[in-house]
């Protein structure tokens, strides 16, 4: 099975996951490769702070978390829990190609190992490698349109993503749905190595933050799991603050998780 890459920071949507192809019939001549940046760049500014609510649905429990987060560049994050108390201050970071998590109970910071980025995050349908914003559309998958028209009342743009010769990624198609008018994703749906449905993003609630029109609620739906899904509200979203390069560090993860 091919490996993710951990690339960049989640917080959504995480996770997405060349050369493309050019986006025949694209508006104003926008490439597959913009339109695909756009979605994975979607949370991202030169730097990011943001507060937000995760909620994991099954058919046997519903949990809540409220989680703070940073972002500077591609390749540094930090994120920690802030509520429920019993698990404050749980806090992940990323820094390049490595990923630590910081657990208050123990105090110990550590290190992820890369085998353990597909598993689960606090239990939720999203992965360690999601929550770091995983390999890059752009940089792993060849892609083509697959439907340019209109849904539901929307124009839509549909690019299906095949992945490149030894690409570090797990799908063996990623299919992207973007509004026409401002490239903004719909849907983004995952399928396994055997072309099986595995999960499905679904992007709602759009709204102007910060100068930028950005959907503020995102739902992972897994396939095959009736009733299941994790769900991340934005309440507060911020681009372009001053971050220096060591809030990204050890030394740093630790004082948010004791926070």
């Amino acid at each position: 099975m091919r490996k993710p890459v951990v690339r960049g920071f989640l917080v959504c949507a995480l996770m997405l996951p060349l050369f493309c192809t050019a986006a025949a019939g694209a508006r104003e001549g926008r490439s597959a490769r913009e339109i695909l940046n756009r979605v994975d760049d979607l949370f991202r500014g030169a730097s990011s702070h943001g507060r937000m609510t995760m909620k994991v649905v099954t058919p046997h429990y519903v949990r809540e978390l409220t989680l703070e987060a940073w972002s500077k560049g591609k390749d540094r994050s930090l994120v920690r829990i802030l509520s429920p108390r019993k698990e404050r201050g749980v806090a992940t970071l990323r820094c390049e190609e490595n990923v630590w998590n910081y657990l208050p109970k123990v105090s110990r910071v550590l290190k992820v190992p890369s085998s353990m980025m597909g598993g689960s995050w606090m239990g939720s349908h999203f992965t360690n490698d999601d929550l770091v914003r995983g390999s890059r559309l752009a940089e792993h998958y060849a892609s083509e349109v697959s439907f340019e028209g209109e849904r539901a009342g929307l124009k839509v743009i549909e690019l299906t993503l095949s992945p490149r010769e030894n690409a570090p990624v797990v799908w063996g198609k990623v299919v992207v749905a973007v509004e026409d008018k401002d490239l903004l994703p719909l849907e983004i749906r995952y399928h396994d190595e055997e072309q099986q449905p595995a999960r499905t993003l679904v992007f709602q609630d759009k709204k102007d933050i910060g100068g930028r029109p950005v959907p503020c609620l995102i739902r992972m739906v897994p396939a095959g799991e009736p009733g299941s899904f994790t769900e991340i509200r934005y309440h507060d979203l911020c681009f372009d603050i001053a971050l220096e390069d060591h809030f990204f560090s050890l030394a740093n993860l630790e004082r948010q998780g004791q926070r």
